[in-house]
């Protein structure tokens, strides 16, 4: 188990305004989530959930204008690096366990404690799919890319996304935005159904607003309301997130996933596709320049 001690986070940062923990992500200079933001996001969440004063959490980004903008993807390609030089070989029938991400990423959606993420900018990937562990959403509004892009790189959303994303909005408009890689503006996400309110001031201060608010309710009355909700779908939807860790793996071995990440490592692309950017008036067209 991860210990947190504050002298040791260069990741998070973790402060406390009455009964609402602020928990903001600062990795610079692209915010990425990574091992060590793992690691860090690990112990805080022991922090919060052993913290009885401690009743609603909101998540941040600690950057401007990015909340977590993906997993670093160089850190991806070195353990894919890993894995080929193994051939390993990887199966449905033989499910990968979960990984620490994982653990974090099914405690905030399991805690009875609820989380709010306040997505202040870009968050794709990894990012995102804190964002949907989260039980509520809010969005900056702007120019910001939100999403589950992967399938640019020859991978998946390994994280939890391909499951959470499908219980929130439906098996079609997932599988639209995810076999498109489409990324999304921040008024989309709120039109779909994955964020409460697109924010076009202070986000984390409007979190705060519901935070407090949810802060003053019964603390046994919200997790359990939140367990029979959560219930509803995370149990019937162990297997898949099993399943989705393998093939997330197979992916990793796979030669064209490991080029367009080498690509991108190198600086030669972007996890965007960049046919939608070009043509990004047809799928957002309330969106600014």
């Amino acid at each position: 188990m991860a210990v947190y001690r504050e002298e040791d986070m260069s990741r998070i940062a973790l402060r406390q305004e009455d009964a609402v923990a602020v928990v903001s992500f600062s990795n610079p200079p692209d915010n990425y989530m990574d091992g060590e933001t793992e690691t860090e996001l690990s112990a805080v969440l022991d922090v919060i959930e052993a913290d009885a004063s401690i009743r609603v959490v909101v998540f941040t980004g600690g950057e401007p204008d990015v909340f977590i903008r993906h997993y670093d993807v160089g850190i991806l390609l070195d353990r894919s690096k890993i894995m080929r030089s193994k051939k390993l070989i990887f199966d449905p029938a033989r499910p990968v366990p979960a990984s620490l991400i994982h653990k974090c990423y099914d405690r905030i959606e399991t805690m009875p404690k609820p989380f709010i993420a306040a997505i202040n900018g870009t968050a794709m990937g990894g990012g995102f799919e804190l964002a949907l562990a989260c039980d509520i959403r809010l969005v900056k509004d702007g120019p910001y890319d939100l999403g589950l892009p992967e399938v640019n790189l020859g991978i998946l959303p390994g994280a939890g996304g391909t499951q959470r994303m499908t219980r929130l909005i439906g098996e079609a408009k997932a599988k639209e935005l995810m076999l498109l890689g489409r990324t999304m503006s921040p008024r989309e996400v709120k039109d779909v159904g994955l964020a409460s309110l697109c924010v076009e001031d202070d986000v984390v201060a409007e979190a705060m607003e519901i935070a407090q608010t949810l802060a003053r309710r019964s603390p046994r009355a919200v997790g359990h309301i939140k367990d029979l909700i959560t219930g509803v779908s995370v149990r019937s939807g162990e297997d898949g997130s099993a399943r989705e860790r393998t093939l997330f793996c197979d992916l990793m071995v796979d030669d064209r996933a490991f080029e367009e990440m080498s690509d991108m490592a190198e600086g030669k692309r972007d996890i965007r596709d960049p046919e939608l950017i070009k043509n990004k008036k047809k799928y957002w067209p309330d969106e600014n320049d």
